[in-house]
C-alpha cells in the first residue's frame, strides 16, 4: 500500500512539472548568450551558500583554482566555461529540490549522499563534470519515475 501512494506522490509530481511551462529554445539560447557574457560573481556565491559550501569545497566543485576565485571575484565575473560549471551545478540543484518538493535542506542532504546507483558518488561529486551531471540527472529522472535499478 505504501508502494502504491508513493507511486501515485510520484506522478502527481511529474504530472506537475509537465504542465509547467517547459524550458523553450528562446529560454536556452538566452541561457546560452549570459553564459558566453560570463555570469555575475555573485551567482557562485548563492550556491555556495545554497549547497552550505565552504569557499574552498565550492571553488573545488566548479573546478576553479583559489587565486583565480579571488581573482574573479574583484572582476565581478565569471569567465564563460566556469559560467557553465556554476549553472550546471545550480540546474541540478534545482532538480534535486523539485525531487524533495522544494525542500532545500532535504535537497542538500540527497545531493551529498552517496549512491550505488551512481557507482558509489554523490550527485555532488559528480556534478564536476558534465558527463557525470548528465547520469545525475537521468537518476533523478529514474526516481521521478520510480524505476529502480
Amino acid at each position: 500500500m505504501a508502494t502504491a501512494a508513493k507511486s501515485k506522490a510520484a506522478k502527481q509530481r511529474s504530472s506537475e512539472r509537465s504542465s509547467a511551462k517547459p524550458k523553450g529554445s528562446a529560454d536556452l539560447i538566452r541561457q546560452h548568450r549570459a553564459i558566453l557574457k560570463g555570469a555575475r560573481f555573485d551567482e557562485i556565491e548563492t550556491l555556495r551558500r545554497r549547497l552550505d559550501l565552504s569557499t574552498s569545497d565550492m571553488a573545488d566543485l566548479v573546478l576553479i583554482s583559489q587565486r583565480t576565485l579571488s581573482r574573479r571575484r574583484k572582476e565581478g565575473r565569471l569567465e564563460p566555461d566556469e559560467s557553465d560549471r556554476v549553472l550546471r551545478v545550480r540546474r541540478l540543484l534545482e532538480q534535486a529540490s523539485e525531487l524533495f518538493d522544494r525542500d532545500e535542506l532535504k535537497a542538500r542532504r540527497w545531493f551529498r549522499t552517496e549512491f550505488e546507483d551512481l557507482g558509489g558518488e554523490s550527485p555532488l561529486s559528480l556534478a564536476r563534470t558534465d558527463a557525470g551531471a548528465r547520469e545525475v540527472e537521468r537518476f533523478i529522472g529514474r526516481l521521478e519515475h520510480g524505476v529502480f535499478m
